[in-house]
């Protein structure tokens, strides 16, 4: 199996059921032993996303947000733009497994491990769309992820913005988002509470992996991983380290945050 070409092809893929058909098959083959890579490949230029031609793009501003999660429009709004998370998360996860080369197999591993799991995570949504009567690409969405993917070209910037600070970013909002279900609890809105504990379970070890392999770059490249780590988000999302954020602590300090970062980010003078 031709690793990089086959793996391209996927993330590239246009229809997000071939999409993940092909992973599971090329993920199968992987875990086999069945894979050949290529260390003369060149990674394919970031232009558009995967999804450019099947889902209806607009800007973030005028992307729906649920007001109430009580309706069957708020459900549907919910959890289409975490849908949208999820199978952006899996061509971000791809691209790290493909576009960075030279590292170790363990690298390799953990990165599909984690496309993997946001496969799963996009199919149990999708799921709970169709119960809904919806499907993934009713609504409009935005290309934040994407755009993101285009700013980190490099395997430093990569684990520092993607992993360590927007999935990161998942481990304050996913818990106020059940929060809000729990105060209206239903059925099917405990349905959508199970699906969201797995994914802020796993977001947990995605972190974690992401702080693995940013930390491991920094060593190589003789970098202090905290000094570089705000350098990187202020680069790429000028202001971001000025802003005071609300953390969950405990969460990030399992995913490998310093206590230093995080009375950084925090804006406080302890990280308890």
């Amino acid at each position: 199996m031709h690793y990089h070409l086959r793996l391209e092809n996927i993330v590239l893929e246009a229809n997000p059921e071939k999409k993940i058909s092909d992973f599971k098959a090329f993920y199968n083959d992987y875990l086999n032993k069945k894979s050949q890579f290529d260390y003369n490949y060149t990674p394919y230029e970031l232009k558009n996303p995967s999804y450019y031609d099947f889902l209806k793009i607009v800007l973030p501003k005028h992307v729906k947000t649920p007001k109430y999660f009580n309706t069957n429009e708020g459900k549907i709004i919910l959890l289409h733009t975490i849908a949208h998370i999820e199978y952006s998360a899996i061509d971000l996860a791809l691209d790290a497994a493909l576009r960075f080369k030279d590292l170790p197999d363990e690298y390799y591993d953990d990165w599909l491990e984690v496309a993997n799991d946001e496969v799963r995570h996009f199919e149990m949504l999708e799921g709970l769309l169709k119960e809904l009567g919806s499907y993934y690409g009713e609504l409009e969405v935005h290309t934040n992820l994407f755009e993101a993917m285009k700013s980190t070209p490099d395997l430093l910037s990569r684990m520092a913005v993607v992993p360590r600070f927007l999935e990161a970013n998942g481990l304050e909002q996913n818990p106020k988002i059940m929060e809000k279900l729990n105060s209206n609890i239903d059925d099917f809105n405990q349905k959508i509470l199970d699906a969201l504990e797995i994914i802020l379970e796993e977001e947990v070890d995605h972190v974690t992996k992401g702080d693995r392999w940013f930390k491991f770059e920094c060593e190589r490249q003789g970098l202090d991983p905290e000094k570089t780590y705000i350098e990187i988000l202020e680069r790429v999302f000028p202001g971001s380290t000025t802003k005071k954020y609300q953390l969950n602590i405990e969460a990030r300090k399992k995913a490998g945050f310093s206590c230093d970062e995080l009375k950084f980010l925090a804006k406080k003078d302890d990280c308890s």
